[in-house]
Parts: C-alpha cells; sequence; structure tokens
C-alpha cells in the first residue's frame, strides 16, 4: 500500500472527525480543556506495547520523540485557539496555505538543500495546495492580522512535529517510534492541568459533555486516532521531501467534507449557492490534477 493511499484514506477519518466535531464542539469551548481530554486519552497508546517490539531506545531518540509530541499538543492547541477566538474560514485556509510551505522550507532547511522534490513533483505540490486553499476559502472574508498570527503559529508547530516525526521514523521501527511519540503528547498534555480554568473545569462536579456527547466524543477520538495512526505511518513511509506534499493532500479532507456536506445538508446547515459550487469544483480539479501526477 502506497503512502498516498494511506494520506488519503487518513483524511478522509479526519474528514469524519471534522464533521462530528462540528457537533460536539456547537457553543463557546475551553481550548485548554478540549486539548486537554484529547492528550489524556492518548494513553490509550500503552496498550498497543505487549503486542509490537516495544523498548527503551537512547536518550537522543526520547528527546526527539517527546518535542514531536509536544509540538502535535501545542499545535491542537493554537488550532483550537483559532477557531474559539475567530471565525474557521479564517483560520482554516490560513493553515491550510501556510503549513506546507513551513514544511517545504523546513525540509530544505534541515536538510541542507538534499531533500527536493523534482520539477513534476513541485508542479503537482502547487496544484495540491492551490486546491486546498481553494476549496476552504471563503471569499469577502477579511483575515486580520491576529487570526493570520494564530493560524501561522498553528502551522509552523504542525510543521515542526511533521519533520521531528519523520526523524523518528527514519531512526526507530514505526510502532515504537509512534508510542514514545504518544507519549511525549500525553505528558505535554498534563501540563495543562497547572492552568486554573482546566483543574476548574476537572475538578468541579460539572461534566464537559453530558453523557450522549461524551460517548460521541470517544468515537470521535477513536477515529481520530486510526487517523492519526494512518498519517505517521504516511510519514514514515514518504520521503523527506515528500512531507510537504502529504500536508498539501490536506486539501482532500475537504473534498470529502464537501461531498459530505451536499449528502447531510442539514447537518450543515450551510446554502450551497453556484458560485461556491463552482469553486469546490475547480479545487477539486486542482488536486485531481496534482493527485494525478503523483499518481504517474
Amino acid at each position: 500500500m502506497s503512502w498516498i493511499s494511506i494520506i488519503i484514506l487518513a483524511y478522509f477519518l479526519f474528514a469524519i472527525t471534522a464533521l462530528l466535531d462540528k457537533y460536539i464542539l456547537i457553543g463557546p469551548i475551553n481550548p485548554k480543556s478540549y486539548v486537554f481530554y484529547i492528550g489524556i486519552l492518548g494513553l490509550l497508546v500503552l496498550f498497543l506495547i505487549p503486542f509490537v517490539n516495544f523498548y527503551i531506545p537512547g536518550i537522543y531518540i526520547i528527546l526527539l520523540c517527546f518535542l514531536a509530541g509536544a509540538f502535535s499538543i501545542f499545535a491542537i492547541y493554537a488550532l483550537y485557539e483559532g477557531l474559539e477566538r475567530f471565525e474557521a474560514t479564517r483560520v482554516v485556509p490560513a493553515i491550510g496555505g501556510i503549513l506546507p510551505l513551513f514544511t517545504f522550507a523546513l525540509v530544505y532547511f534541515f536538510s541542507g538543500g538534499r531533500e527536493v522534490l523534482n520539477s513534476l513533483e513541485f508542479i503537482a505540490f502547487l496544484l495540491l495546495l492551490l486546491g486546498s486553499v481553494l476549496i476552504t476559502i471563503e471569499f469577502g472574508k477579511r483575515v486580520s492580522f491576529q487570526s493570520l498570527k494564530i493560524s501561522a503559529a498553528a502551522a509552523f508547530l504542525f510543521s515542526l512535529f511533521f519533520i521531528l516525526a519523520k526523524y523518528v521514523y527514519l531512526l526507530e521501527p514505526f510502532w515504537n517510534g509512534f508510542i514514545w511519540i504518544k507519549i511525549g503528547g500525553v505528558l505535554t498534555a498534563f501540563l495543562f492541568i497547572f492552568t486554573k480554568d482546566v483543574r476548574t473545569e476537572i475538578f468541579s462536579k460539572k461534566l464537559i459533555f453530558d453523557k450522549k456527547i461524551g460517548i460521541l466524543f470517544l468515537l470521535n477520538q477513536t477515529i481520530g486516532a486510526i487517523a492519526f495512526i494512518l498519517q505517521n505511518w504516511a510519514i514514515a513511509l514518504a520521503g523527506l521531501a515528500y512531507l510537504s506534499i502529504i500536508n498539501a493532500f490536506q486539501g482532500i479532507q475537504y473534498v470529502f467534507l464537501f461531498i459530505f456536506m451536499i449528502i447531510l445538508p442539514r447537518v450543515f446547515e450551510e446554502k450551497i449557492s453556484s458560485k461556491i459550487i463552482i469553486q469546490k469544483v475547480l479545487a477539486i480539479f486542482f488536486i485531481g490534477a496534482g493527485l494525478l501526477i503523483l499518481s504517474l
């Protein structure tokens, strides 16, 4: 199974989690609390230990894994902080556009210019990037400096996670590296318990979710965990230079969401005009063209 097929499947599952998030996150959210609960659910990865070749690597590898896990948690926090403070139509397209560019630049920097895309791959990268931005952007929405700043911060943190995770998988077997990265994420998530609002919410009798939403939250996190494993598997399989393309592939997630929007209009409660349909179809054309070039 190629890394392209794996990342497409991962983004399909991420699209499902985004759909469920839309239902779960109705109303105001506390980004710190939400990220805390997501992070500590990473403890479930410990159940994999008896079934894989788990061992304690050298201190350098552990540090690399912990840094990757920490960046993933801080990136998720920055994302939800942005979604809490600004409209998703401002934050999501900005992250989708900036993240591949950060990854492209950082890979070039860390590899000393040795890991680069060839001409056709670079064209595919640009088509995927253009399609990803086009399918998420909402014209007429002005992007403020503050929303752009937090989007850039989230994109930079996600980019660092991708690159450090790749270096871990270059040095360690997949499952051992993955488990140690998740342990790093769990330890980082526990830092949020030192914030007053998270402690208040955890130790109060009031639950963050009612029982029904709580079950849906766990289901959503299970799907998200599978998607995260697949995404990391694609990172492990793909070459270092292709990390920016994996980022640019995120547009496929929004292609799936667009399909869900057509199938489940009542869930999204959004009006689909002919202008929006043309924009989405054009974006899908760019993404499809980029995918075709890579496949060939």
